[in-house]
């Protein structure tokens, strides 16, 4: 896009230092090799991540499919390059292997699709590609790989009338395999965005800080300048596991799930950083997921005496969960949100054995005594939580 369309000047500068003269996108297409694309050991990241599911880019806005599509001809994984069916491979690996959901990401329009370019000259009042090509391939990896999230994007500025979306999601959500497990999101055409789905993705990196009526998603990027993989990139680019931990409980305080993307490499590879990303997201969770798994957000996000202070609430439990995100130096943590009451509210920390001292300011807040921890005694690294029951 930046080097075809925008020819953005450092990205063509690039392409004619680095590649042969006339070059073009699709001799790309076998330099997509995947030969060391493992997709157990995939499966084995994603669920050491604590992830709960998993969204694989089946075909973005460039229109190669990832899975041999009878509608995108001698332009998919099967035909060239690594010449396997990767989206059958992981959905595989990933159902063996995990307990995760298993879901698609898949763009309706193509950016440079000719057919596509036509509808829209005609300002989308012919409808030749969403018949021969987005809605065929929808049904089809429905079909075929049933997945149980489906991740629209891409509408090309085009209404969901042209990409028909109502009558895909009803058939979907009626008479597809499956019809009583999936969800989608909300980006099926001009206007549906943060308004129509099953949760609201409104827009990349979306975090809104406070509470929404409607289930929504935070999608964001460990790299903070790019969704897929760049080789150029540096360690400050990366997000720290500190950033992580603190956008997962800002986001789940507020209602959202947290769909956090990594980039693979043309070899098949997940980056040695991601990994590690990954596994320390699913270290934290272990020791923490109760405060995040199956919780509701309470009746406030966050705290108003202490700054990095998130709340979530475990129904089952009757627990408020206080994530921490810094230890305070002082050894005494100041909650300006709960209500105690006198020789009921117990405070737990997770990891930590024993019951915590409090004392109440008055109607409202609670000062905490933390244990005395070496950091090799503390349950965790990047964040904390406290445990609070019986409050009023």
């Amino acid at each position: 896009w930046y080097w075809q369309k925008e020819k953005r000047e450092p990205y063509v500068k690039f392409m004619e230092a680095n590649y042969p003269p006339g070059f073009s996108y699709e001799d790309f297409g076998p330099l997509f090799t995947a030969e060391f694309f493992d997709p157990n050991q995939w499966a084995d990241i994603l669920k050491a991540s604590g992830a709960k599911y998993v969204v694989l880019t089946s075909k973005h806005h460039e229109g190669f499919t990832l899975w041999g599509s009878k509608y995108s001809w001698n332009w998919n994984a099967v035909d060239v390059g690594p010449k396997r069916d990767l989206v059958a491979e992981l959905a595989t690996s990933v159902r063996n292997r995990t307990d995760l959901h298993f879901g698609l990401y898949h763009s309706l329009f193509e950016w440079f699709n000719p057919v596509f370019l036509e509808d829209a000259t005609n300002v989308f009042k012919t409808r030749k590609f969403p018949t021969s090509k987005s809605l065929p391939e929808l049904y089809e990896i429905v079909t075929k790989y049933q997945p149980e999230i489906i991740w629209s994007d891409g509408n090309g500025n085009a209404p969901d009338t042209y990409w028909n979306s109502t009558g895909f999601l009803a058939w979907l959500y009626n008479d597809s395999p499956v019809r009583d497990t999936v969800v989608t999101n909300d980006r099926w055409g001009v206007g549906s965005i943060c308004t129509h789905g099953g949760f609201y993705t409104c827009s990349d990196r979306y975090n809104p800080g406070h509470l929404l009526p409607h289930k929504w998603e935070n999608c964001m990027t460990i790299d903070k300048r790019s969704w897929g993989y760049r080789r150029n990139a540096q360690l400050d680019d990366y997000l720290t596991t500190e950033d992580l931990v603190k956008q997962l409980v800002e986001t789940v305080s507020c209602g959202g799930n947290l769909l956090m993307n990594i980039g693979p490499t043309h070899d098949g590879r997940v980056a040695v950083i991601f990994e590690e990303r990954l596994r320390q997201m699913g270290a934290w969770l272990k020791v923490n997921g109760e405060a995040i798994y199956g919780t509701k957000p309470w009746r406030a996000q966050n705290d108003t005496v202490t700054p990095e202070v998130w709340y979530t609430f475990s129904p089952k439990e009757g627990k408020v969960n206080a994530i921490f995100l810094n230890w305070p130096v002082s050894g005494t943590l100041e909650l300006g949100e709960p209500r105690a009451k006198l020789g009921e509210t117990q405070v737990k920390l997770i990891g930590y054995k024993e019951l915590l001292k409090w004392v109440a300011l008055g109607e409202k807040g609670i000062v905490i005594a933390l244990p005395q921890l070496t950091p090799k005694q503390l349950p965790c690294q990047w964040g904390w939580t406290l445990q609070l029951t019986d409050l009023n």
